[in-house]
């Protein structure tokens, strides 16, 4: 009997140990969502924008789904509390609500569903990532398509398939027309009353918005070249037709220009010009046109003989450049850009500067050389700072040959070039020829020999060029016309085109190369090969020393979280070698191995690669393992986002010491 009495007593302790977990984890998930509000669960500020919610809404989606945590008991709930953060602060009268009565003043009923993980890895968002691309909700779109900029807007819903198709030509498009009209995007699964009442019924719906005029609609087929010519109907610029009898001198002399030389064919690339105006509409360039078959008298004048553009400054007639690059609508925009603020005047008889007392700096180049045109950018940068000193110009010799044979330039090449230094000592009347000068001791050279019929050597052409671009500052990158200079080709053993070589500079052996052996010649791997031979500038990091050199040590640090297998990471790695030398002196820039040093990794928040945070130096206090995320992979734009910050931080750092060597 007392055996039976003692199972009895036992019997509501032993149910009492089965419910205790069960509370434990409930009580738990209650302190958890009510210790923070509903901005905090989300990790923004309380200013954050509609998009900067919802972005965080999805990277917490993806990490604290239950689908990823099937084993977590609590995820269920943790991720019920996030979408009912999301919900709220999403709707703008929701968050109004909440802002000011908390979550008290809303509507407690919930129906406790979320949507599948897959649901917002691919299908949450579709235009969130796009740079070109505004996503608008309903706080916002009545104030964009009433600001007077025309607006082109792509009214989608998340599971639809034909929006999702529509996609890839959508962000095409929006590249295409960057610049020239608004490109935006409405997810009406998250704004249905804003797409109702805009009367939309089906997705994708594509609409013109013009400031005070009804929508128009998109019916055509969508690809990319239809999207263009129904937009570009609504860009209302006109392109201005100069000739000798609407005063030409006159208008040049106090406006600037960017003037298209044709010779009849008067609506060839409408479109184009239309963007042109647009384009530079800001910059207060205008845009015209001459027909020189209807005004030959000022384009023989101006010694023009076939179709260009040119870019006129507003100091007369004679005080032009013409545009020798690719007939490209953002070449030409950069161009334009780019001119008006230099200093360079295309030269001919009637302005060449032979008397003059002021020293110049004289071009002699041919259109059809590579490396001469590709100087002439670094002419424009010379100019602007020696603005004052000296005047900048250029000749075309295939035009003006008997003057530059008059100046003893026959001979002139600009096979090597190197960039103008900004100390540069002329007398006057100084005529400077750039050319083959060889090579001074540790400067590394990368040098492409070709022949002008050599069809690789052609289509490697383009790519070289873009390849120098990337490289400025780095290595000197020069070509060689084997045709043109076969003696000095057979000298160096060139037996085959293109030959790609790159000479490292080494004043011990200055003939020694290395011979470029890759399948692929694009920019970017050519690039990735010469940026192999010069030394590290960023630093392997392992956990010790993220510790002591990064979190505890008193330098301001740039770091690269990678893993050797993604092939993003690979592409990236070049670039970032550029960053840490654009950096050099101001931060220190390190490299995070992810596979090998997973728990670094992992402690600092990384779920992606690669991923690029900068670590300041705060003083006294350390820095957080986390970082500040920089969400970009070009040199530039990090170099520029990292000095921003330093900056805002210059209050707190006035006592920050110099970055340490090594």
């Amino acid at each position: 009997m007392a055996h039976r009495v003692a199972l009895r007593a036992q019997h509501p302790r032993s149910i009492w140990l089965m419910v205790l977990p069960m509370l434990l984890t409930v009580l738990l998930v209650a302190v958890w969502a009510e210790g923070q509000d509903y901005y905090e669960l989300l990790g923004v500020s309380r200013e954050a924008t509609t998009k900067e919610i919802r972005r965080a809404f999805k990277q917490l989606a993806l990490t604290m789904h239950p689908d990823k945590n099937p084993g977590d008991p609590s995820a269920h709930e943790k991720f019920l509390q996030v979408n009912r953060a999301y919900e709220v602060l999403k709707d703008e009268d929701l968050r109004k609500k909440y802002d000011k009565y908390g979550e008290k003043g809303l509507d407690e009923q919930q129906d406790g569903r979320y949507e599948s993980w897959n649901y917002y890895r691919y299908d949450f968002g579709i235009y969130d990532d796009d740079l070109e691309i505004i996503t608008l909700d309903s706080g916002d779109f009545e104030a964009a398509v009433n600001s007077g900029e025309i607006w082109f807007i792509n009214f989608y819903f998340p599971r639809c398939s034909h929006c999702h198709q529509l996609a890839p030509t959508w962000r095409d498009f929006a590249k295409e027309m960057d610049g020239v009209i608004r490109i935006g995007a409405v997810n009406c699964g998250d704004n249905n009353h804003l797409c109702r009442r805009k009367g939309i019924n089906s997705y994708p719906s594509l609409y013109i918005y013009r400031s005070g005029q009804r929508p128009e609609k998109f019916n055509g087929e969508r690809n990319r070249d239809n999207l263009v010519r129904f937009s570009m109907q609504f860009i209302t610029t006109t392109i201005t037709q100069l000739c000798v009898t609407c005063f030409v001198q006159s208008k040049l002399a106090h406006h600037r220009w960017l003037i298209s030389f044709t010779f009849g064919n008067k609506n060839s690339a409408s479109n184009e010009y239309k963007k042109l105006q647009a384009f530079l509409r800001n910059d207060h360039i205008q845009v015209g046109r001459v027909d020189c078959i209807a005004d030959s008298e000022l384009c023989q004048s101006l010694y023009i003989h076939k179709p260009c553009m040119a870019v006129f400054k507003g100091l007369g007639i004679h005080d032009f450049e013409i545009h020798h690059g690719k007939d490209v609508l953002y070449n030409i925009v950069g161009f334009a850009r780019d001119s008006v603020r230099a200093f360079v005047t295309t030269l001919g008889p009637d302005n060449f500067p032979s008397d003059r007392k002021e020293p110049w700096l004289v071009d002699f180049f041919a259109p059809w050389c590579p490396p001469c045109r590709a100087l002439l950018p670094e002419l424009r940068k010379a100019s602007i700072q020696l603005a004052g000193q000296m005047k900048f110009g250029t000749l075309d010799c295939t035009i003006h040959h008997n003057l530059c044979s008059r100046v003893k330039l026959d001979s002139c090449n600009c096979c090597f070039m190197k960039t103008t230094h900004s100390h540069l000592s002329l007398k006057s009347n100084t005529v400077v020829c750039f050319s083959a000068a060889g090579r001074d001791e540790g400067q590394i050279w990368a040098v492409d020999f070709y022949a002008p019929w050599c069809g690789p050597c052609q289509a490697l052409m383009p790519e070289w060029r873009r390849m120098a671009r990337l490289l400025s500052g780095q290595i000197l990158v020069g070509s060689v016309d084997c045709q043109r200079f076969q003696s000095f080709c057979q000298s160096q053993s060139v037996r085959a085109y293109p030959e790609i070589r790159l000479y490292p500079g080494n004043s011990r052996q200055p003939d020694r190369y290395t011979s470029y052996n890759g399948w692929h010649r694009d920019a970017h791997s050519l690039r990735t090969w010469a940026l192999s031979f010069l030394p590290r500038a960023s630093v392997d990091l392992t956990p010790e020393t993220f510790r002591s050199l990064v979190l505890s040590g008193r330098d301001h640090w740039v770091l690269d979280f990678y893993a050797p297998w993604c092939g993003p990471c690979q592409h990236f790695a070049p670039e970032f070698e550029v960053l840490a030398r654009m950096l050099k002196g101001e931060v220190r820039a390190g490299k995070v191995d992810c596979q090998a040093h997973y728990q670094t990794c992992q402690l600092a928040g990384i779920t992606a690669y690669p991923t690029v945070r900068l670590y300041p130096y705060l003083g006294k206090k350390r820095h957080e393992q986390s970082g500040e995320h920089i969400n970009s992979r070009d040199a530039n734009v990090i170099a520029d986002t990292v000095r921003q910050r330093l900056q805002q931080l210059l209050p707190r750092l006035h006592n920050k010491p110099k970055v340490s060597a090594g």
